[in-house]
């Protein structure tokens, strides 16, 4: 069942789907609700699950200013008071992975466990893919050519998709001028360190083969959060929810039917 609610002035469309203990989705860069209906679909035979598209995606409104990770944290704190949430499970993808870190460090109380897929927690420079080396070296040679006419109005906006293709960020390149400085404001951040207060008990599930957040940062964030497990997804990159989404839900419910947890 699909929703519509009000959240800080802004419209909100959510799906709230089964009964039971309440399981938040929070969605990846450019996905929604709509992105996790298979997993929805499952999840929701045992548990309530919710799913909000996050402002700035979906059917939701857009933010009228640039966010951060903090606005929505917030956000998210404020749309579980409107839809009477107050002890839930936490699942979080790319994007959503990161902000589910921070929300269960920052609000250990209302987390019962977490779940991390393909989580955007590491921001780490130095670990640049080959294909955003590529795209940032061809940014760099066609810098002298930004202020030429026919370079602005010919070139640019064939070759500006191309690259940020390439970057694996073509996300980046479709959103409007707020989303994309929203966007440049929240992976800036890493967010490592919020991973260390984290004592709940927390599922990684990566694809072997992402190329967005590599199988590295997988192993990363098992190894920052005490107690965490790590399941990987063979055969996918960066959205196991969209090619495996049958497997990926088994994991998830064999992690949440788990009685026993060591810190």
């Amino acid at each position: 069942m699909n929703k519509e609610i009000k959240v800080q002035g802004l419209k909100i469309r959510y799906a709230q789907r089964g009964n039971g203990t309440p399981l938040l989705i929070l969605h990846g860069w450019g996905g929604s609700s709509k992105s996790w209906e298979k997993v929805i679909d499952i999840l929701s035979n045992k548990y309530m699950v919710i799913c909000p598209d996050l402002p700035g995606f979906g059917e939701s409104d857009t933010p009228k200013e640039v966010w951060n990770i903090n606005k929505y944290m917030y956000f998210v704190l404020d749309f579980l008071k409107a839809v009477h949430i107050e002890d839930f499970i936490l699942l979080g993808h790319s994007f959503g992975g990161g902000l589910s870190t921070k929300i269960t460090a920052e609000n250990p109380r209302i987390v019962q466990k977490l779940i991390l897929c393909n989580a955007a927690v590491v921001r780490a420079k130095e670990r640049l893919s080959l294909r955003q080396r590529i795209a940032r070296r061809s940014a760099r040679i066609m810098k002298p050519f930004v202020n030429n006419k026919f370079y602005k109005e010919k070139i640019q906006p064939r070759l500006s998709p191309i690259v940020y293709k390439i970057a694996g960020s073509y996300d980046y390149f479709s959103a409007n001028d707020i989303m994309k400085k929203t966007f440049k404001k929240i992976f800036a951040e890493d967010l490592r360190a919020y991973g260390t207060y984290i004592k709940k008990p927390t599922l990684v599930v990566w694809g072997e083969n992402d190329k967005i957040t590599p199988i590295e940062d997988a192993y990363a964030i098992k190894n920052i959060i005490d107690g965490a497990e790590l399941n990987v997804v063979e055969g996918v990159g960066h959205a196991p929810h969209l090619k495996k989404p049958e497997e990926l839900s088994q994991i998830i419910i064999q992690f949440l039917n788990k009685t026993e947890w060591i810190f």
